[in-house]
């Protein structure tokens, strides 16, 4: 692989650009506030879908019911399917940021080996840059939620990319031969895509329109409930409790996937393999 056709100075701009803005807003607490909100959502619904079937039933009796079961099964249909794709693909993203992790640590630690391809009085700089390089990397996740310490620390990283791959540049142009070039940049360009790729990972989510979607199913799914329960006698307040609190929990902990750093669910047993590499670099 080539390095990159265009100048150190606009490379490193076009990593900088790559950063992308983070909030400065708790992307959980907002998960936590619409989760208590569609839990209390969900007993209006019941509630109310309750009230009107009583009305309803009073007027026309059973024939109150005719025709319902069909749209009712269609609404809960939807919903699951919704709550599954949501649930499935929030899974699926965790995964692959871990995995991503692992092939960051696995980029980092060939282009550190490479190093000894460089001309013995440069190896020194080169290696400093790369220890701090890590660290850098190590501190981005550490300071979350901090998401402004975060943002800073990506912004210390993208710079660290530019000295090295200068030092690189400068250095192998010099040996009088092709091999430490051939195997040394590509590696570098490697550990540093895989890099942006991580802080790209990051920003996938489902669009908020599913989202949002998902709360208007869950609603209406209540209204139906609430309505059919209407008619059966003895009922419990215990029913519509559950479903609401059963839903709002699978809701908040899809959420929670989809943020790994903010909340309570984690990579950081993941990252404990960066933070190994990190310490084998002390070694050498």
């Amino acid at each position: 692989m080539a390095p990159h056709p265009f100048s150190i100075e606009e490379w490193g701009t076009r990593r900088s650009l790559a950063i992308a803005p983070i909030p400065s807003m708790s992307i959980i607490a907002t998960g936590i506030l619409f989760v208590c909100f569609l839990f209390a959502g969900i007993l209006l619904c019941i509630e109310l879908g309750k009230r009107l079937g009583k009305a309803r039933f009073s007027k026309e009796g059973e024939s109150a019911t005719t025709g319902i079961s069909a749209i009712e099964g269609a609404v809960f249909g939807l919903l699951g399917l919704t709550l599954a794709f949501l649930f499935s693909g929030a899974l699926s993203r965790f995964d692959e940021r871990r995995k991503i992790i692992t092939q960051e640590c696995n980029d980092i630690g060939t282009a550190w080996l490479r190093v000894d391809l460089l001309p013995v009085d440069t190896q020194p700089a080169m290696r400093d840059l790369f220890r701090r390089y890590l660290d850098s990397r190590i501190e981005t996740y550490r300071k979350l939620p901090d998401l402004d310490a975060a943002k800073v620390e990506l912004q210390r990283s993208a710079e660290l990319q530019s000295k090295i791959w200068t030092l690189a540049v400068s250095s192998t142009q010099g040996t009088g031969t092709s091999h430490p070039p051939m195997l040394l940049l590509p590696a570098l360009n490697s550990m540093f895509d895989t890099a942006t790729l991580r802080t790209e990972a990051s920003k996938m989510h489902p669009p908020i329109v599913i989202t949002a979607m998902l709360a208007v199913l869950a609603l209406a799914s209540s209204l139906f409930a609430g309505y059919d329960m209407a008619n059966r006698r003895p009922w419990l307040s215990l029913h519509p409790i559950a479903f609401a609190l059963v839903l709002s929990v699978t809701v908040y902990v899809i959420i929670d996937l989809e943020y790994p750093h903010l909340g309570m669910i984690q990579v950081k047993n993941s990252e404990e393999i960066l933070i190994g590499l990190r310490d084998s670099m002390n070694t050498k």
